[in-house]
């Protein structure tokens, strides 16, 4: 698939020739479409920002590595589509953390944790837990440690395009109410979750399992007037264990056997991790369309079923449902190293460790079904740790492989499908986002590719702003 930007000023010669190389999953939907009308646009459009570091998404990697670029004295512009910073944690919905720890050590620092730390301090994680969200108010906290560090931003913001030579990224083109812009950069840290940046830039991937198949999103919600004394009383428990008596009464369209569930955050305030959207694909619209509509009304089905078979939800009632999709799974990227299910195993150590973390395997099921949600089951409960143990997360997981001045942070970064659904989640995002803020802060200063960064110097500042590395 050719994309083709024509631009302002003395670089428009090279965005004539701006070809991104299609990955096989591109070029077997370009033939599916082949019928397809298609149009060539050539435009000019106006160079906005001209930065060290381009950050593609504002969700916790994101946010983590344009804090900690910014915090050493790079310019940094970060380019978000929704209209507030935190991608699942806010946009989506998404009612809690998990864990900064391994139940001894503090595994994540950095603007990570000060991000946290900023939240608690301000009432934002409930009245009963100290890692579940109230959206809005991180959404305050996002904005406050984002425009103290001085980082350039925008929402409202898609990444649509990209101006590549060889193996390097020279521009992302944004569309934006303004309309179409560039920004020019010397490096770009790919943290819109999907690697979508990457995957553009010729970077290859995978995504899903052998047969493509990925896990089930999530439209998360917020519920107004549940007892949560009666909750507790009856048992937090019973969210998941009464569903089977629910479907012989027909209650639900599928049999989901899987319920995250109910988190309290607020007095009388729930977020809902309930239900999921089978089959979605997160990079294609026409996908994440269907979901969102199926997941607002399945939501209907959930609600009976919490005021009819659970205690403490007589009177709950729906205040709203996320404005994104939450998605656990799109692409992973490939880089210089894979970190695999071995090494979840083995609780490797890495020479060039840039974090180390503890979260269990975490694969929800493709499909809806007793079987299914058995086989997620068997990984969950054994695919975990004791307090104290971690898996290293090598630097190499951060470098896309054809790519020299990219790194890639959060969901999408380098590793197998088990490693994926262990590093996923919002602390992981933010241990990979402040990796990769901080390499590109040395490789600014050394005028180096991703690969010419010193790992002992990288360890010694991921050390200072906080970050375990125990190995070295």
């Amino acid at each position: 698939m050719d994309r083709r930007t024509f631009l302002n000023g003395s670089i428009a010669a090279a965005a004539l020739s701006s070809v991104h190389t299609a990955s096989s999953t591109e070029e077997q939907s370009t033939k599916e479409n082949a019928k397809e009308k298609t149009v060539t646009i050539q435009r000019r459009i106006p160079v906005r920002h001209e930065v060290d570091v381009f950050v593609a998404g504002g969700g916790p990697a994101g946010v983590a590595a344009s804090v900690a670029a910014a915090r050493l004295g790079l310019r940094v512009f970060m380019a978000e589509r929704q209209n507030c910073f935190g991608g699942m944690g806010t946009a989506a919905l998404v009612p809690v953390f998990q864990n900064f720890g391994d139940g001894v050590n503090l595994l994540v620092g950095g603007a990570g944790y000060d991000v946290l730390k900023r939240l608690q301090e301000a009432g934002g994680t409930g009245p009963t837990s100290s890692v579940t969200i109230r959206a809005e108010v991180l959404k305050r906290v996002y904005d406050q440690i984002v425009r103290e560090a001085g980082v350039q931003f925008t929402f409202e913001t898609q990444l649509i395009d990209l101006e590549t030579e060889s193996d390097r990224i020279n521009l992302a083109i944004l569309a934006a109410k303004s309309g179409v812009f560039a920004v020019k950069a010397k490096y770009f840290i790919d943290c819109t979750g999907d690697g979508d940046l990457c995957a553009w830039a010729g970077a290859p991937y995978e995504q899903g399992d052998k047969d493509g198949n990925v896990m089930a999103g999530t439209l998360c919600s917020v519920w107004a007037d549940i007892d949560w004394d009666a909750a507790r009383k009856f048992g937090m428990g019973k969210q998941e264990s009464l569903l089977p008596t629910a479907f012989k009464d027909h209650v639900f369209t599928k049999e989901d056997r899987h319920l995250p569930g109910m988190y309290r955050v607020g007095n009388e305030l729930g977020g809902g991790n309930i239900g999921h959207t089978f089959g979605v694909d997160g990079t294609d619209e026409r996908s994440v369309t269907e979901a969102l509509v199926w997941g607002r009304q399945l939501l209907t089905e959930y609600e009976r079923y919490y005021k009819e078979y659970l205690k403490g939800y007589e009177k709950m009632e729906l205040v709203t449902t996320g404005s994104a999709l939450g998605v656990r799974e799109t692409r992973r990227i490939m880089g210089e190293y894979v970190l695999n299910l071995n090494d979840f195993k083995e609780r490797a150590v890495f020479d060039d460790e840039i974090g180390r973390y503890s979260y269990p395997v975490d694969i929800h099921a493709s499909r809806s079904g007793d079987q299914a949600y058995q086989e997620y089951k068997v990984d969950f409960d054994t695919l975990r740790y004791k307090k104290g143990e971690s898996y290293g997360v090598p630097y190499r997981t951060l470098i896309p492989k054809k790519l020299s001045n990219v790194w890639v942070a959060g969901r999408c970064v380098s590793t197998d499908r088990y490693m994926q659904s262990s590093i996923r989640v919002m602390p992981g995002c933010y241990l990979t986002g402040q990796a990769a803020g901080t390499a590109a802060a040395l490789a600014v200063k050394k005028k180096t590719d991703t690969r010419g960064v010193s790992v002992s110097e990288l360890q010694s500042l991921l050390k200072k702003a906080g970050m375990y590395l125990p190995n070295c």
